[in-house]
């Protein structure tokens, strides 16, 4: 199935691209999640609107990439949530909630879309996220999550 992507998937492609995917991928997971639309003739007008709105919200060069990267990883996040007795938390954290801990600790504003993490953060203590700020740049952040 041809579909255009609305955001950035890893592993497939950035927002605005048309790509070639198996059709239960694309019914089951990209569309309903907004992360693509069908392919149609109408909708190739539609992927010139969505590159302009990435080219406005992405950064530019390896270079403006590299000096966000450095302010990244100078900054200690800590991150402030419910948890039971034994360490565990109430639910888990999320992308959203790391990117609003950055900018509270001083950080640049990060999508929280750009925020990759490799399992689920359910228990207190010292995790490393993966913030792909370029297709050839990413930073580690490393969060402390602490009890509230």
């Amino acid at each position: 199935m041809k579909i255009i992507l609305t955001h950035e998937v890893s592993g497939l492609g950035a927002a605005g691209d048309v790509v070639d995917v198996k059709d239960g991928y694309a019914r089951n997971y990209l569309i309903p999640r907004k992360f693509a639309i069908r392919w149609t003739k109408g909708g190739e007008k539609d992927v010139e609107q969505i590159r302009r709105a990435r080219k406005i919200h992405e950064i530019q060069t390896i270079e403006q990439a590299n000096a966000v990267k450095a302010q990244l990883e100078g900054v200690k996040v800590r991150l402030a949530v419910r948890s039971g007795d034994a360490g565990r938390l109430f639910g888990s954290v999320t992308p959203a909630d790391i990117a609003s801990a950055i900018k509270a600790a001083g950080g640049p504003e990060v999508d929280k879309r750009r925020i990759e993490l490799g399992a689920p953060i359910k228990t207190l203590g010292a995790h490393e996220t993966s913030v792909r700020l370029h297709p050839e740049v990413a930073a580690k952040v490393n969060i402390e999550v602490i009890a509230a």
